[in-house]
């Protein structure tokens, strides 16, 4: 895991997180990767979130990755998401009409503003490929009972 004694301010670090849900609403997983483009600064993390929607999963999935950056020090980061919805939202090209959603949205929001610089970009899911991994492989522990990380 990184730490802060081994992060580095150049390049930013990067955020890649997904959600995902079977059933929407169902059982969901969170899935994060924080990188520092180099295999010593990295991690991946996965958690059950229990019952969520997609959306709610997605949110989740940003959150719980933007903690564990301000937990490990980082203050510049790019974060990738595939969720085109989520990306726009948090841009300010969309509205948050969902209440639920609403309450991600500000936790989001306090926690970007202890980042010194952030960016947030849409990818394509082909290029979000190991956070979805992560995302499902949370899901997939708890259903098979293989645990809860």
């Amino acid at each position: 895991m990184p730490t802060k004694k081994n992060r580095t301010d150049s390049p930013p670090w990067q955020l890649f997180t997904d959600g995902a849900s079977k059933g929407n609403p169902g059982p969901a997983g969170a899935g994060w990767v924080l990188t520092n483009g180099q295999d010593s600064g990295s991690v991946k993390e996965c958690k059950f979130l229990g019952q969520a929607t997609n959306n709610e999963a997605e949110y989740q999935a940003l959150i719980l990755g933007l903690q564990q950056a301000l937990f490990c020090g980082i203050q510049e980061i790019r974060i990738y998401m595939d969720s085109e919805l989520l990306v726009r939202q948090l841009n300010g090209q969309y509205r948050v009409k969902n209440p639920r959603l609403s309450f991600f949205f500000r936790q989001v929001q306090d926690l970007l503003m202890k980042f010194l610089k952030y960016d947030i970009i849409h990818i394509p899911r082909e290029k979000n490929r190991e956070a979805d991994r992560m995302a499902n492989e949370a899901i997939k522990r708890k259903m098979t009972g293989d645990g809860n990380k």
